[in-house]
């Protein structure tokens, strides 16, 4: 079981997610705002996000280039979630250090497989963080 925060500004996407994870036997949080995001990533690291690029506060792509800067979070796992389908968006993602990246609209079930996929290549915690 891994611990994920999902950030998406959208509630009903954010619910969905949630529930695909919940029922995928993961803990899964939903937060609407990077902002808000930052500050539980602060309060206790998650194994995993997920990231819409398109917020109100600020992009997707910013708290991930912020993420990747920190010596404290520049390792954690962040797939992005979002309705960017082109290659360019992708790319992009890639190149600020996105680990996954799922287009919208999504299935729920392909999301969480999606998800397990990633956390089975992942390097396994040493309880150090």
């Amino acid at each position: 079981m891994a611990r994920i925060i999902i950030v998406d500004d959208d509630e009903i996407v954010g619910e969905i997610a949630r529930d695909a994870l919940v029922a995928n036997g993961h803990g899964a949080g939903h937060v609407t705002s990077a902002a808000e995001a930052y500050r539980v990533i602060k309060a206790r690291r998650p194994d995993l996000l997920i990231l819409d690029c398109n917020m109100p506060d600020m992009s997707g792509l910013v708290l991930l280039r912020e993420l990747r800067n920190s010596p404290v979070f520049c390792d954690l796992p962040v797939m992005m979630l979002t309705a960017r389908r082109g290659e360019q968006d992708v790319g992009l993602a890639m190149f600020e250090g996105a680990n996954a990246y799922v287009k919208k609209p999504f299935d729920p079930d392909e999301l969480a497989f999606r998800v397990d996929e990633l956390l089975a290549t992942l390097p396994k915690p040493t309880g150090k963080r």
